[in-house]
């Protein structure tokens, strides 16, 4: 299978608002087209991005992202906030960009989109067994801790003394 995106370009994906997205640059570098012109078809066709679709970041939550993401620096000094695009949106955009490239970008970046829930649900799964694990070894520590602290009341009874005994 050719793939247009490859594994490591899962990492475009962000969490922002409890949405899974993608940043318009990161979106119109994968398109082949300018940042601008995918911005402009988004605006030609505005009603077909309801806002769990498409949203435009604040400025903390761009200088927060460019902080946290080397590769963006170039939104540093941008005046213009970028858009994002769940993967709804991602999915409303290659009817917006109708080029033969822009399909197939699309059906690998919903691959991606799977495979990214995937490796959450796994992530999940996991850590119910670590949950499921650490809960039986709390047990077993407290069953030894309990047998532990039963041997130590049985050699705090009285001994017998040793040694040479006195009538006393």
């Amino acid at each position: 299978m050719n793939s247009l995106i490859k594994p490591e370009y899962e990492t475009l994906i962000f969490q922002i608002r409890g949405f899974k997205v993608m940043i318009d640059a990161d979106l119109a570098d994968l398109y082949g087209v300018l940042t601008k012109v995918l911005k402009q078809q988004v605006k030609r066709n505005i009603e077909r991005f309801p806002e769990d679709f498409m949203f435009e970041l604040s400025k903390e939550e761009k200088d927060e992202l460019v902080t946290n993401c080397d590769r963006l620096k170039m939104l540093k000094h941008s005046s213009v906030n970028p858009l994002v695009f769940t993967e709804q949106g991602v999915a409303m955009l290659s009817s917006v960009l109708r080029s033969e490239k822009a399909i197939r970008v699309n059906i690998e970046i919903m691959r991606a989109f799977s495979r990214y829930r995937s490796f959450l649900r796994e992530s999940e799964d996991l850590k119910k067994e670590i949950q499921q694990l650490d809960a039986k070894l709390n047990q077993a520590f407290r069953f030894l801790l309990d047998k532990l602290d039963a041997l130590h009341q049985k050699t705090n009874e009285p001994r017998k003394a040793i040694g040479y005994k006195t009538d006393k």
